[in-house]
């Protein structure tokens, strides 16, 4: 039983990803685990195992290698092959694998996430409630105004509400748009500017090359076929309100919003602006307040919503209406007053018949003839009921002939005769004269014989010119559409537009286009349709087209399917697809063993790994994936707490009722031992108490017994260990001997342990001296005079050392450290100074002569120089050697110097020797 509750406890964790789904539209989904794959066996495992079918095992594959060589690279081609084929495939399986637990993780997703989700959305409604709250509040507010600009503020908040009707995908936050001006409809950038730029090629394609390029030729929305112009097709992606370009995006602001003020004018304009942050879809009617008075300017003014200023007060208009003679009796109403509904008796505009008529219109025609004698009075009015005189006799004055073209002035009884001349009048032809003579009434039709061209051009024919020639040949011209041909008679070349249905599949897929044929991209499908829950109690209105990739709504309503556990009642959760998720009420059945009741939860359909169903015949074959069956468990071990003390009394903890009796606390005994410094370490354990009063502290027979030596801790600078075993009390003093070093470092002393831990400071010194001198050196080079001491040595040095003149001819004996303190000093008598003066006098007529030198040799170097341009000029002569005479010094320096350095120092010598 434990075991197969470990199987259900480590296959629930793995329920959501592995499960049988069975949704309750029937389609049946059988998912297997996600793990699985070629372990052992495999083409690409490492390790020793059977290779698979149509590969060669490595002696094989040796022995075909010494057969043939080409053979074996073939071989191993192949190989290769199949290894980077079999390792493609388990990649791609895992991929898959990956994405099946996905979906099954997505589909079989707890409702608790889904109310989190749908309390996180009611709060969300709420707030956009909120926010158009004051906007009808205050006087008649009009809700439905409201709607459009709450719906689409509503749909951008929604992930995969907003739809680009073009392409028919959804539209993303990071993705650039562009909003139409009359419907606000959103489409994807790219696409509004390729069906923008498709549409103004279509209307100017039939346009010839002079014409093309004059107009600007507008381009509509695709929903709402608004048109905008060239120029307006958009290049830049822009925020609602236009104010910003590329607009960031910014996870607490509305997608594609700036987050500023709208400032928007309303429409129709009152002159305020939108208060709103910048938003998707229409601006709300104007929220502003202003004081107005009614339509008929009786009543006191109110304020009132600028959207709504204009009111009616409900009295009686009591304006004068056209007619002159009753007042409007509609209640206070915009506009002119209605047409008068009265009805009196008038006369017409003759005044021969009087009629009962609407008082909005007194002036009307009755059917007579006037009948009045004209002026001339021979002739009476013909014209029918009219208004003002009759106007002169129209047969009087001059009159011309039927053809135009003579005068007469006859009285009007008598008519115009004709004139005798030709008519030649132009005939309906339009190409040839009338041939008759002056004549009245309509001339005839014209009956010459010419050569007529037909409609389209292509025939000619000998008929009269009054007939119209139209031959039989069909038009084979494209129409507007650019698929069907023109395919009538005789066409002139002004092909009429198409009246064939275009008849193509929509994007949606599901509707064919029901426009007139054309050429271009159809427009978006104007159908939507209804994506319902389960329940069919909630629906989310989509474009047609997007039910395939819109998910269900969440619905609210509570799933009403019947427990498949013994259950009366499942758990309270949400309308969904699929089956309902596993029940998680405590199963409550009363435990034969002790009689509690089980509170796990119910495993009436929990879920078991299957095993061993099907065995691989070969490495060769892929093992199956596991597969889950549900199945009902029996009841877990009960847990109720049981209250039980441990076998070494440490603790009283609370034990499932199941594993109730002796048990160890698996704590350390810890009762003391009989040595009084150690505790029991063994783990907790029965112990027999000898003595009841010594209490739980005492180590029993069962303790275990103390072997360890003793471990106190020992006085200070003692390194050495108690030689006794472990025992209570103190230790004795140690008497063993330490080795230390003098304070000069050079002799080793052996002293006791204890005397070198209770001696004090001065009593250590002692021990560590070794009664010799000091080995160590002054600073000033010399030996310490005093006996084996520790730290610095005492600057104290009295041994004799030379000092000497600056010139160190004079030098005295002295003492080290009063030479070291610069306390006496030795200082250069007057035959130091002489002797330091002739030697510089020495020196400086050393250097004179020198100087002389070096003048002369430059003296006798620029002769020298001018002789030589002397003699480039004058290329005859010889050229001049100068002849310089040496001095003395200069002859017979190198044996003065020697000797009188001599001299100087003969004469130093002596003077030193004469001082000491």
């Amino acid at each position: 039983m434990e075991a197969s509750w470990r199987q259900v406890a480590g296959g629930r964790g793995r329920a959501r990803g592995r499960a049988t789904a069975a949704p309750s539209s029937g389609n049946g989904i059988h998912l297997r685990g996600a793990g699985g794959g070629r372990e052992k066996g495999s083409v690409g495992a490492a390790g020793p195992g059977p290779s698979p079918r149509g590969a060669a095992t490595p002696a094989a594959a040796g022995s075909s290698a010494r057969r043939s060589p080409a053979g074996s690279e073939a071989l191993q081609t192949s190989v290769a092959s199949e290894l980077m084929s079999q390792r493609k495939f388990e990649e791609i399986k895992k991929a898959n694998q990956a994405a099946a637990k996905k979906l099954v993780e997505e589909h079989f997703s707890s409702s608790s996430e889904e109310e989190g989700d749908e309390d996180f959305e009611g709060k969300r409604g709420k707030i956009v409630a909120n926010t158009f709250t004051s906007y009808t509040t205050q006087t008649d507010g009009d809700m439905r105004e409201l709607e459009r600009t709450r719906q689409y503020v509503h749909e951008a908040f929604q992930a995969g509400a907003m739809t680009c009707l073009i392409c028919i995908a959804s539209v993303k936050r990071n993705q650039a748009v562009w909003s139409c001006s009359g419907c606000f409809c959103i489409f994807h950038m790219p696409c509004i500017q390729k069906w923008a730029k498709d549409s103004q090629f279509l209307v100017s394609s039939p346009l010839t090359d002079d014409d093309f390029g004059k107009r600007d030729y507008p381009w509509p929305c695709p929903k709402c076929r608004f048109e905008y112009k060239r120029s307006d097709t958009p290049s830049r992606y822009y925020c609602y309100c236009g104010k910003v370009e590329d607009p960031p995006l910014d996870p607490w602001l509305v997608p594609h919003s700036c987050g500023q003020v709208c400032e928007r004018e309303f429409k129709p304009p009152c002159g305020h602006k939108c208060l709103l942050l910048c938003h998707p879809g229409p601006c709300p009617p104007c929220p502003k307040m202003v004081t107005t008075t009614c339509y008929c300017k009786k009543a006191k003014p109110i304020p009132r919503r600028c959207s709504t200023k204009e009111w009616s007060c409900q009295l009686p208009c009591g304006r004068k209406l056209l007619c002159g003679q009753h007042k409007c009796e509609n209640p206070c109403h915009a506009g002119n007053c209605l047409p008068c509904p009265r009805v009196s008796r008038q006369k017409c505009v003759c005044g021969k018949q009087v009629a009962e008529r609407s008082c909005a219109s007194p002036l009307w025609h009755c059917d007579q003839v006037c009948g009045k004698t004209l002026p001339c009075g021979n002739h009476t009015c013909e014209q029918v009921c009219h208004v003002g005189a009759c106007g002169e006799c129209p047969r009087s004055g001059k009159r011309f002939c039927p053809c135009q073209k003579s005068k007469f002035s006859l009285p009007c009884t008598e008519d115009v005769p004709t004139c005798g001349d030709s008519c030649d009048k132009v005939l309906e032809c339009g190409i040839h004269r009338c041939s008759q003579r002056c004549h009245r009434g309509p001339c005839e039709t014209c009956r010459q014989e010419v050569e007529k061209h037909c409609r389209c051009g292509k025939h000619t024919k000998r008929m009269p010119c009054h007939k119209p020639y139209l031959c039989e040949t069909k038009c084979v011209k494209m129409r507007d559409c650019q698929k069907h041909q023109c395919r009538r008679k005789c066409c002139p070349g002004n092909c009429p537009p198409c009246d064939q249905n275009c008849g193509r599949t929509l994007g949606c897929r599901n509707h064919k286009c029901p426009s007139v044929c054309h050429r271009g991209s159809c427009y978006p499908c104007p159908e939507t349709v209804d994506v319902k829950c389960n329940c069919g109690n909630t629906k989310v209105t989509v474009p047609c087209g997007r039910e395939r990739t819109t998910r269900p709504p969440k619905c609210k309503e509570q799933c009403s399917r019947p427990p498949t556990c013994h259950h009366t009642s499942q758990e309270k959760h949400r309308c969904h697809f699929g089956s309902c998720p596993p029940c998680h009420q405590p199963c409550q059945k009363v435990l034969e063993e002790c009689g509690h009741l089980c509170p796990a939860p119910c495993h009436d359909q929990a879920l078991i790994k299957q095993t061993g169903r099907h065995q691989p015949t070969g490495p060769w074959e892929q093992p199956l994936e596991p597969e889950f069956i549900q199945t009902a468990l029996p009841c877990p071990p009960c847990q109720v707490p049981i209250l039980t003390e441990c076998l070494g009394k440490h603790e009283v903890s609370p034990l499932p009722c199941h594993a109730v009796g002796p048990y160890s606390c698996k704590r350390v005994c810890g009762r003391t031992l009989g040595c009084q410094n150690h505790t029991c370490m063994k783990e907790c354990h029965r112990v027999t108490e000898i003595d009841s009063c010594v209490g739980k502290n005492k180590a029993g027979p069962e303790c275990l017994q103390c072997e360890e030596g003793c471990s106190k801790s020992r006085p200070l600078g003692c390194p050495h260990p108690c030689v006794l075993p472990c025992h209570p009390g103190e230790c004795p003093p140690c008497v063993q001997m330490l080795r230390i070093k003098c304070h000069c470092k050079i002799t080793s002393l052996y002293v006791e342990c204890r005397k070198i831990t209770t001696a004090d400071v001065n009593e250590k010194n002692l021990l560590s001296c070794c009664k010799n001198q000091c080995p160590k050196e002054l600073p000033c080079g010399h030996r310490c005079k005093e006996m084996c001491h520790p730290g610095e040595c005492p600057f104290n040095c009295n041994q004799k050392v030379k000092l000497r003149c600056p010139c160190k001819r004079i030098k005295k004996e002295l003492q080290c450290n009063k030479v070291r303190e610069n306390q006496i000093s030795i200082e250069c008598d007057t035959t130091c100074k002489e002797m330091r003066r002739k030697a510089s006098e020495i020196k400086e007529a050393e250097a004179k002569a020198a100087l002389e030198e070096e003048k002369r040799r430059q003296q006798a170097e620029l002769e020298a120089f001018e002789n030589r341009l002397k003699g480039r000029r004058k290329k005859n002569r010889k050229k001049d050697e100068v002849a310089v005479e040496l001095t003395l010094w200069q002859k017979y320096r190198y044996y003065l110097l020697p000797a009188c350095t001599l001299v100087v120092l003969v004469f130093a010598w002596y003077i030193v020797h004469d001082v000491a």
